[in-house]
């Protein structure tokens, strides 16, 4: 039962930290701007870890190198604690292949919740600060899908087909993961 709840709180964690600093990282590569709520949160969860390390390592164009740097150290101290809580020497090895997959399952669930969050606000006409800040990070993905898939009775069912594919990633990745801590 204490390996399931420190588990659990691990990754709680760690993908809530790692989240906010991919989402500050594509916040600026989209260009959408950071005075809304989610902007504010984004900067509260990071600002501690991504403007020391901003110091050491400028911006390069549009990507926020400090923000990936972050999101990877993230994963990296998740996975060194949970092999430390597991005890697993021989996964010691493997720790750059698990912090990796890990950043990419955080990236897929982080992707999804936005597009449910989007999803439901196109249901309901949500008119707050947060609507035009959901739409601008979900038109790049699904953009091509809409550009295909026409509407059904007025319904776009672009966001569902996208959450069916990236469900379809996290089952691969969540298997890759498992293929590297055999």
């Amino acid at each position: 039962m204490f390996f399931q709840i420190a588990s659990f709180l691990l990754d709680v964690v760690g993908g809530l930290l790692t989240g906010a600093c991919l989402l500050r990282l594509y916040m600026q590569w989209q260009r959408v701007p950071f005075g809304n709520p989610i902007g504010g949160l984004v900067f509260a969860l990071t600002d501690w870890v991504i403007l020391p390390l901003r110091k050491l390592i400028p911006p390069v164009g549009k990507w926020d190198i400090s923000s990936l740097l972050a999101a990877i150290l993230f994963q990296v101290l998740q996975y060194v604690l949970f092999l430390l809580l597991v005890g697993a020497a021989a996964a010691w090895a493997w720790l750059p292949w698990l912090a990796l997959f890990g950043l990419a399952k955080v990236a897929v669930s982080g992707l999804m919740g936005l597009l449910i969050v989007h999803a439901v606000m196109s249901w309901i006409s949500a008119r707050s600060p947060l609507a035009d800040v959901v739409w601008r990070l979900c038109a790049p993905v699904l953009r091509p899908f809409q550009k295909v898939i026409p509407l059904l009775g007025g319904v776009d069912l672009s966001p569902l087909v996208v959450l069916v594919l990236l469900q379809v990633l996290m089952i691969v990745l969540a298997n890759l993961q498992a293929g590297v801590m055999r």
